[in-house]
């Protein structure tokens, strides 16, 4: 008989909305070594989610302990991954009574559909889709940084939602035209 044990710095989210998702090639961002990354958009209304991101973020604190000198923090003395949308982004409606997570990974995500079945179409999964997502707690000190870190596990895409991207598509833009308009 085995026994799981679990992970108390793992979460599996509940339905968040992806917003700058590159999880299909990883991303070098200010020089830096490349990386797959997604800010996870969720509702203030998910509590269980919420609250399930703050209790790892403190097994992550207690677990790094060695990396803050063999003590534990203060924790307003160190940078948070979860975030709240209303300060932090209150010009951008996407983040509205939300909170964030930046999640990011060296790895690819295994990327789902809602049957556990890889998604291979690009199209499929993007800023703006809904999705459950694994992610992992860790603690940091580097160049006088302290904090937790947020690492991307793996993406169920749950539904599609409007693209985030501010792109819109040709038949937004255009009316189809005859060609005896041309040059009139």
């Amino acid at each position: 008989m085995s026994t799981t044990i679990k992970n108390p710095t793992k979460v599996v989210t509940g339905i968040v909305r992806l917003s700058y998702a590159n999880v299909w090639e990883a991303v070098a961002i200010n020089d830096g070594k490349p990386k797959f990354s997604v800010s996870l958009i969720i509702p203030k209304s998910d509590t269980k989610t919420v609250d399930a991101i703050n209790a790892a973020i403190d097994a992550a604190i207690k677990e790094g302990a060695a990396k803050f000198g063999g003590k534990i923090p203060n924790k307003a003395a160190l940078k948070l991954p979860l975030r709240d949308g209303d300060v932090e982004r209150e010009d951008d409606e996407a983040y509205k009574n939300a909170y964030f997570v930046n999640a990011n990974s060296t790895t690819a995500p295994q990327i789902v559909d809602r049957s556990v079945q890889p998604i291979l179409d690009r199209s499929e999964v993007y800023s703006g889709c809904y999705a459950r997502v694994s992610i992992n707690f860790y603690a940091f000190n580097s160049n006088g940084n302290r904090g937790i870190a947020c690492g991307l596990g793996n993406i169920q895409k749950i539904r599609d939602g409007e693209p985030l991207s501010g792109r819109t598509s040709a038949a937004d833009d255009f009316t189809a035209e005859g060609d005896d308009d041309f040059l009139a």
